[in-house]
C-alpha cells in the first residue's frame, strides 16, 4: 500500500503527534498490519495500524465492540492490582470522530489503530519450555482476570465456532458429497475421525448441563499470539479479534495442540510430529500459576482431554476443507490441507497414548501450585 495513503489513513485517528513512518510487519494471515510511528517535538511514539479483513470478519462492530469492552475492562483490572496495564493488554485508539475503527468509503476497507507494546512475541525465545510457561502464564492470566466478566455483553463473532458436533456433520456431509472425488483415496484418514465421533459432544454436554461453565475466551491461543516485553518479561496477550464467550477448555487445548510439539503444522514427515508431554507440562505450570483460584474441579478434570479434543476438530476441519476443494483454509500446495490433517491425526494419537500420563501432570500441578 502507498505510504501516502497510510498517512492518509493515520491522520482519523488520535495519535500523539505527526506522521513520520507506516512498515508493514510481516506476520499474520488475515489482517494487514503495520508499525505506525508519529514524532511530537524530539520524542516519538509508536503504533499498531491494522487493516481489518472484513471478509473473514464480517460484523466489524461487534468484533471491535468485544475487544474494546474486554481491554478496558482487563486495563481496570490491571492497574487495580498496582500493574502497568499498557504492557499487559491491548489499547484501542479511538478515531477522531470517537470510533472504534475507521472505514475508508472510497475503497470500503476498515482500519484500526491499538498502543505499540512491543516487537517480541515469545516464540523469539530461544527455550521451548520457557515459551510454552510464560504462554500458560499469559492465557491464564487473561482468564483469571475476566473471572467476573459479565458475558452478556459480548457478541457471538463466529457462531458456532467450538461446536465440535456441527464441524463433525459437516466433514461428514463433505465425504457424503466428495465433489473433488478424493474421499477413496483417504479412507484411513476420514475413518480415524468417523470412529472418534464419540469425541465431538464431550464438552458441549457438560457445557449445556452447566457443569463447565461459559467464560470469556480468547478462541486463538497460539504462541505468536504472546508478546514479552525485552526488559520486564511482562506478557500480553493479543489478537482479540475472536473473543467471544465459550469454554476454557477450547483455548487450553488449542495452546498444547499448537504448541506442545516441535513441528510444523504442515509437516509433511510424520516422523518428526511428536507431542511433548514436557513442553505439556510447562505449559501447565504456567497455566495453573495464574488461573488456578478460578478453575472448577470439572475444568480441571477435562483439561488433558480438551488438548486431544481440539487437535481432533481442528484436523477434521482441514480434512473436511480438503475434501471440498480447499476453499477457507490458505494453501500453497497441492494436498496442504491434507498434510495438515495428518499431522493433527499424528498428534491425537501420540496425545491419546499418553492421555493417562498428561491427566497426572495436569493434577500433579494443580496440587503443586
Amino acid at each position: 500500500m502507498e505510504k501516502s495513503e497510510l498517512r492518509e489513513i493515520s491522520q482519523h485517528f488520535k495519535v500523539n503527534g505527526a506522521y513520520l513512518s507506516c512498515n508493514l510487519i510481516e506476520n499474520g494471515h488475515i489482517n494487514d498490519t503495520y508499525k505506525l510511528i508519529v514524532v511530537s517535538g524530539e520524542s516519538q511514539e509508536s503504533y499498531i495500524l491494522q487493516k481489518i479483513n472484513h471478509h473473514v470478519f464480517a460484523d466489524i462492530y461487534s468484533v471491535m465492540s468485544n475487544i474494546f469492552l474486554v481491554t478496558e475492562y482487563l486495563h481496570k483490572v490491571i492497574s487495580e492490582a498496582g500493574r502497568n496495564s499498557l504492557f499487559e493488554t491491548l489499547t484501542i485508539i479511538k478515531t477522531t470522530e470517537d470510533q472504534l475503527y475507521y472505514q475508508d468509503r472510497n475503497t470500503n476497507t476498515y482500519w484500526r489503530v491499538y498502543r505499540f507494546i512491543s516487537d517480541t512475541n515469545i516464540t523469539h525465545l530461544q527455550d521451548k519450555n520457557r515459551q510454552l510457561a510464560l504462554s500458560g502464564l499469559a492465557f491464564g492470566s487473561f482468564h483469571e482476570r475476566l473471572n467476573h466478566f459479565d458475558i452478556q455483553q459480548l457478541h457471538e463473532t463466529i457462531p458456532a465456532f467450538h461446536d465440535t458436533k456441527k464441524r463433525f456433520q459437516a466433514f461428514r456431509e463433505a465425504v457424503d458429497r466428495d465433489t473433488r472425488i478424493r474421499a477413496e483415496s483417504i479412507r484411513d484418514e476420514i475413518h480415524f475421525f468417523l470412529e472418534r465421533e464419540a469425541y465431538a459432544d464431550k464438552v458441549l454436554r457438560l457445557i449445556d448441563q452447566g457443569i463447565i461453565p461459559v467464560r470469556v475466551t480468547h478462541n486463538d491461543t497460539k504462541l505468536n499470539n504472546v508478546l514479552i516485553h525485552p526488559e520486564t518479561q511482562v506478557t500480553a496477550c493479543i489478537d482479540l479479534d475472536t473473543v467471544m464467550p465459550g469454554s476454557l477448555l477450547y483455548d487450553f487445548g488449542d495452546s498444547i495442540r499448537s504448541g506442545a510439539n516441535h513441528a510444523l503444522e504442515d509437516e509433511k514427515d510424520l516422523s518428526k510430529v511428536t507431542f511433548d508431554l514436557s513442553l505439556f507440562k510447562a505449559y501447565t505450570t504456567g497455566y495453573f500459576q495464574s488461573a488456578k483460584t478460578i478453575l472448577t474441579p470439572s475444568e480441571v478434570e477435562m483439561l488433558a482431554f480438551s488438548a486431544i479434543l481440539i487437535t481432533y476438530e481442528c484436523g477434521m476441519r482441514f480434512l473436511t476443507d480438503y475434501l471440498n476443494g480447499d476453499t477457507y483454509f490458505k494453501i500453497n500446495r497441492v494436498g496442504h490441507n491434507l498434510d495438515r490433517a495428518r499431522t493433527q491425526i499424528k498428534l491425537v494419537r501420540d496425545m491419546e497414548s499418553q492421555y493417562e500420563a498428561m491427566r497426572k501432570v495436569v493434577f500433579s500441578c494443580y496440587q503443586s501450585i
